[in-house]
This record gives C-alpha cells, sequence and structure tokens, in this order.
C-alpha cells in the first residue's frame, strides 16, 4: 500500500542533473531549521547558477513546498480541542498521526518528509522557470493563464468555488455518502495552481481523498457527502480547463464517503498514473481504440464462445496489479504476476512474442491504466489491433452486474473492495477456505495485503507469510518504535517481471 509519502508528492528523478557542485540552502521557520543539500550545476534543467539569486530562489520554493504539504494535511478539529491549541477550528493529520499545534506538524513534515518536500521543491522551481520563459511574451502568457484555471491567491480561489452559504454543515459532512473517481488527460500548463484549487475545493467541501495532478492532466478518487461530491462534480464541469472535456458519466460513484480515506492528499507529480515513463515519451494521445461497455461485453461474450483455437488469436489482458486481479477478474483474462503498474511495460517488453499478431482487449478498475499502457503496447508495434474497455471495470459493473467480471473489484481506499455480484474467487492464504477481504499484514515492518480468514485470524494467523509473520511476533517482543517497509519473504520470492510462454498461456486461459 502506498504510504504519505507515496501518495502525496510527485513521483520522479530529481529535479537538476547531475554535477560535482552542491549548493546548501537553509529555510528557517520559527520552530525549526531545514538542511537538505539540492545539486544546482550550469548543465541543469533550469541552466541555474550558484549564485545568490539562485539560492533566494530556491529558498522561496522549498518554503512554498513545505506550507502546501502542510496545508494539505489541514483537518477540521473536534470542538473539544482547546482553542489555544487550535488554529481557527483546524488540526493536521499526517502518517496516522493527528496534530492540533503548528509546531507540531512543522516538526513531523521536516523529520519525515523531507524528501518529499526536496521533490515538491522541484515542481516548483520548475514552473517558476516556466514563468520566467512565457512572460517575455505577454500572447503565450495570457494563454498559460487562461488554460490553466485559477491563480493561488486566495481571493481568486475563493471565487472560483461552489456557494454553500444555503446548505448546512451537517448536509455538507453527513447523510449518505459516496466515493468519487475520475481522470482527465488534457494539457496543464500550470499544475502547481491546479493543485491549490484543487485543494481548496476539497477542503471547502469537507472531502478526503487522493488527487494527481500533472502537466498531462488530472487523476482522482474523493469521498464525502453526496451533496459535497454532487458540489465537486459541478465545480468541476465548469472549470475553464474541463468544462470542454469532462462530462458527467466520466465520474464513477461507489456507495462510501469520507471515511473511506484517512486524509486528503493533493500534489503535483510528473504523471497521474505512476507508469515510470516520462509522459512526453509515451503520451495518452496514442492510445489504443475505446469500446463502451456494451461494445466490450460482446467482444468478450464473441471471444469465449469461440473454439480454441479461434480464441488464440486475441488477449483478454488485465493490466492491474496481481493482488487485484486475484480477487476479481474477467472470465478467460491474462493477468500479469506484476505488483505494480510500473512493472507493466518491463513486462511487454518481455513478452513481446506473446503480444505479436494479436487483437488485445485491455481493461483495468476505471480506465486511466489502459490509457498510457495500451499507449505503450502500440509504440512495440507487435499487436495487430488494441482496444480498451472505456470508463473500465467500474462503468462496466454498472451496466454489467452479473456479466464476464466475476469477483470482487479492488479498490484503493480504506473499503478495499467492492461488489456486483456475489462470486468469490480468492481463497484464505493459510486455509484455502474462498475469502476475498485484504487486511494489512499484521507485522509493522510489511503492511502488505493478506487473505486470511476469520478462522485463521483467531489462530493468529495475520501476517502474509509465516516468515513475516514471525518477524512481526520478535518486532512486538521488542519493538524499536520505528516503522519500517521492506520487502518481505512471500513478495522477494516473486519474479518482478513474469516471462508468458505460450503453452502456459493457453493452459492457463482454459484452466479459468
Amino acid at each position: 500500500m502506498p504510504n504519505c509519502s507515496d501518495t502525496a508528492m510527485i513521483s520522479s528523478s530529481v529535479l537538476l542533473d547531475g554535477g560535482d557542485e552542491v549548493e546548501c540552502s537553509i529555510l528557517r521557520f520559527p520552530d525549526l531549521d531545514l538542511k537538505d543539500p539540492l545539486p544546482l550545476t550550469a548543465k541543469s534543467n533550469l541552466k541555474a547558477e550558484s549564485d545568490t539569486s539562485v539560492r533566494k530562489k530556491y529558498a522561496f520554493a522549498k518554503k512554498k513546498a513545505f506550507a502546501l504539504f502542510v496545508k494539505a494535511k489541514e483537518v477540521h478539529v473536534t470542538a473539544s480541542c482547546p482553542p489555544a491549541m487550535c488554529r481557527a477550528g483546524l488540526g493536521w493529520k499526517c502518517c496516522r498521526q493527528t496534530f492540533n499545534d503548528l509546531t507540531g506538524i512543522h516538526i513531523h513534515v521536516a523529520t519525515q518528509h523531507s524528501s518529499d518536500i526536496r521533490q515538491q521543491t522541484g515542481v516548483i522551481l520548475k514552473q517558476l522557470a516556466a514563468e520566467a520563459s512565457t512572460s517575455s511574451n505577454p500572447a503565450s502568457a495570457d494563454e498559460a493563464d487562461r488554460l490553466s484555471g485559477p491563480t493561488c491567491n486566495s481571493q481568486e480561489l475563493s471565487d472560483r468555488l461552489p456557494d454553500t452559504s444555503h446548505i448546512s454543515f451537517d448536509e455538507l459532512t453527513s447523510g449518505v455518502g459516496e466515493v468519487l473517481l475520475y481522470y482527465c488527460y488534457r494539457e496543464v500548463k500550470d499544475p502547481v495552481r491546479l493543485c491549490a484549487w484543487q485543494r481548496s475545493l476539497c477542503q471547502h467541501l469537507h472531502l478526503t481523498g487522493k488527487v494527481r495532478i500533472a502537466s498531462e492532466g488530472i487523476n482522482g478518487t474523493v469521498g464525502g457527502s453526496k451533496v459535497a461530491t454532487s458540489l465537486y462534480i459541478e465545480a468541476m464541469l465548469s472549470h475553464p480547463l474541463f468544462k470542454t472535456i469532462l462530462c458527467r458519466e466520466d465520474f464513477k460513484s461507489s456507495a462510501g464517503g469520507a471515511h473511506c480515506f484517512p486524509d486528503l492528499r493533493v500534489g503535483v507529480f510528473e504523471e497521474i498514473v505512476p507508469m515510470g515513463i516520462n509522459p512526453n515519451k509515451v503520451s495518452y494521445k496514442e492510445t489504443g481504440i475505446h469500446l463502451s461497455p456494451e461494445e466490450f461485453h460482446k467482444e468478450v461474450e464473441k471471444y469465449l464462445s469461440q473454439a480454441p483455437q479461434a480464441q488464440s488469436d486475441t488477449i483478454l489482458l488485465d493490466c492491474r496489479n496481481f493482488y487485484e486481479s486475484k480477487i476479481g477478474h474477467f472470465q478467460g483474462c491474462l493477468a500479469p504476476d506484476i505488483r505494480k503498474f510500473s512493472y507493466f511495460p518491463s513486462y511487454v517488453d518481455d513478452n513481446l512474442e506473446l503480444f505479436k499478431n494479436k487483437r488485445v482487449l485491455m481493461y483495468c478498475t476505471g480506465g486511466i491504466r489502459c490509457e498510457r499502457g495500451s499507449a505503450y503496447l502500440r509504440t512495440k508495434a507487435a499487436c495487430r489491433e488494441v482496444y480498451q474497455l472505456k470508463g473500465g471495470i467500474h462503468k462496466y459493473l454498472e451496466e454489467f452486474p452479473d456479466g464476464f467480471y466475476r469477483g470482487k473489484l479492488f479498490v484503493f481506499d480504506q473499503r478495499y473492495t467492492i461488489s456486483a455480484n456475489e462470486d468469490v474467487i480468492a481463497e484464505c492464504r493459510y486455509c484455502r477456505t474462498l475469502w476475498d477481504q485484504y487486511k494489512l499484514c499484521s507485522s509493522l515492518h510489511c503492511r502488505q495485503l493478506v487473505l486470511t480468514c476469520p478462522s485463521c485470524r483467531a489462530k493468529g494467523l495475520t501476517a502474509c507469510c509465516p516468515v513475516c509473520q514471525e518477524k512481526g511476533l520478535k518486532l512486538a517482543s521488542n519493538p524499536s518504535g520505528r516503522m519500517v517497509k521492506e520487502e518481505c519473504d512471500c513478495t522477494d520470492r516473486r519474479q518482478r517481471v513474469p516471462v508468458k510462454h505460450m503453452l502456459h498461456w493457453v493452459l492457463f486461459q482454459f484452466s479459468m
């Protein structure tokens, strides 16, 4: 599962290219000093020089990055919080901890998220460089402002927020809730400004969740009351960036609410879905052919009704992670045994012969991974045709709850799964009883997802593997006070990118 730093900051390499010269900037706050080196060379992407001007720009960018990170962790505190400790009814929540004073959250972020601040500083420095390049051309600057939407000015941000004066606090925060899932690919000239508006919008509507923003678009999943999510959709549909592209059908919804997420995380990233390849190299504009749920259903129906020899002409490809396909998938699919979507390109590269001259029908949860995944597959010029399920499994199940998808749909929030049918296709890790409800591994050093039924949990079998279980017991008897994620035994033995052989694929295909 991703931790706070995985989802709150940009996932990219160091901003500036390597060199021997190093400058160290110190950002001063009332409660702490941050001392993190950032390499600045004449050959860097920003063509920066190690002078006073550069140090000032870096200090400004770092201060802004720190403030944005802290702002993203704001939550409304209960009435029981002493006014002297709380700031205008606000507290902060990060890494499963709650902070009631600014000093506490500052120290936590400085000590636990320095690498995240450094990465976000790089994003802001890039933005400053882009603004400097457009300022010399008024026409291009006006166009960038028009496309990027609101600035970070507080008054302008509030002007673009929905009017909630006629809605009570209880209506906005309680009652029937839901979780929204959506994405939109389009060019974003100013991701930082869009990020500021998104954060303000979600906080204004008391939404929790995760929103990724990049120069290639936006990808979000947020939870709250239906009143709040409805206002969120309206705000997105009326935003200048999205009003001609997004439509109401692009938002997938399921029962849930703000409680489905621990907090709100909004950040600027290099990609809106982490495939690990620069969007300029593999663009969403080169995607496969989109099929509606009805069209996809007919294609799968045709595929499953064919004789084995005819079926070998088509691959029904699940481009999700193994723990997702393990609890639910389309009948007759090929489900790669990969742990992250960033492994998908390597999987394709190592199995090109499998895809040669094939018709590929791709699917994922909501459609976003297929956008980049199909584009990557097409760059290899191996497949005859590449199709993808528009709206993903989510939209398919809305129209065909008893169709060809069996089992649960994995979701990246604290629900873990949503269901459209009663099928259970996965097993308990220990006793092999049918079971598909994930829990986190009980060992704090691991925290991977594990399928263990109530009976086995009652026996103390709560880890993802015996080795991990033993490590967890040792840590419990001699705690160090630190939570360190590491490759556990069951993951360490897993082949990072499995190579499929045609015979194995055919046998798997007909054993489903």
